[in-house]
């Protein structure tokens, strides 16, 4: 058990302890309070607590617990493979890394079954893992054989030099054949599982969106991103009234189509080649229920 004595009145428990606790994440610390692994001054309390100076905060972190992430023989869509990168179409619907209480059938588990090593960097739980999609975001993305391309596929990712281009259907019609959106985004302040635009706490984000197709009530965009947080694309269509069709963690109106998830595709990932400095372009075609979508609406149904 650790011990702490708060030394700044009116300080949240949670910050507190994440500034006490080493390689210690809040999200981290809110799940050891919640859980019952801090008391201050012999009494449980909530992670938003405010400490008064001199209260003395225990905590108790439990060890560790060691996870096995099995290689499973699920068939990808490679794109592209060598000794440094793979790259994936991947499907609508499958998970990307696995998480607590979802340990098998992702993204990483068919990974780990096809190639002999990925980089460690982001540790036993995303080996490999450079940049993610949503589950139900499809399309093409990069994946690390090795520290070395790791690396170097961040860096670009992070200087925008590689260019990532997505499709997306949206509802109503947009008057600009061109935008730029902007937005600091950050967790919805009512509901933890969304994300949102938020004017403090949030991280800086920049969509380029281009008018593709307008078919009245819909219209096909592309998107580029000039940063990767979470939800990005479709928090950022949502804000300028565009949400995404079938999104429905971020509209309630109605999908008519019977797609499941959002139609989202990442369609373009260009970037350059982490050994030879080569540019490299990858396209991943759009899935066959956004095609589907997209001929109905083009023949009038």
């Amino acid at each position: 058990m650790n011990r702490y004595i708060a030394d700044c009145a009116g300080e949240r428990l949670d910050v507190f302890l994440a500034r006490q606790i080493e390689n210690c994440s809040r999200s981290y610390v809110q799940r050891l309070i919640t859980d019952g692994n801090v008391r201050v001054d012999g009494a449980p309390v909530k992670p938003n607590y405010k400490l008064r100076s001199g209260e003395e905060i225990c905590c108790t972190v439990p060890p560790a617990e060691e996870v096995v992430i099995a290689a499973e023989d699920i068939p990808l869509d490679v794109l592209y493979e060598d000794e440094d990168i793979i790259v994936i179409n991947k499907a609508r619907g499958m998970v990307v890394h696995p998480a607590a209480g979802n340990l098998t059938g992702t993204l990483v588990n068919a990974l780990l079954f096809r190639c002999r090593d990925l980089s460690g960097i982001n540790g036993e739980l995303r080996p490999g893992i450079v940049h993610r999609l949503d589950k139900d975001t499809s399309g093409v993305m990069v994946a690390a054989k090795n520290d070395m391309a790791h690396h170097f596929l961040a860096q670009q990712i992070r200087s925008k030099d590689a260019r990532r281009e997505y499709r997306a259907l949206v509802h109503g019609n947009i008057a600009e054949r061109a935008g730029v959106i902007t937005g600091d985004i950050g967790r919805h302040p009512t509901d933890r599982k969304r994300m949102a635009i938020v004017r403090s706490g949030g991280k800086s984000a920049t969509t380029h969106f281009e008018v593709l197709e307008r078919f009245g009530d819909y219209t096909l965009v592309s998107c580029v991103l000039e940063t990767g947080r979470t939800h990005q694309i479709r928090v950022h269509m949502t804000s300028i009234g565009h949400p995404l069709v079938g999104d429905a963690k971020y509209t309630a109106m109605k999908n008519p189509f019977g797609i499941h998830g959002q139609a989202l595709h990442s369609h373009i990932l260009t970037l350059a080649h982490p050994r030879t400095g080569a540019q490299m372009r990858f396209t991943a075609p759009l899935p066959a229920d956004m095609e589907d979508i997209l001929h109905r609406l083009r023949a009038g149904r």
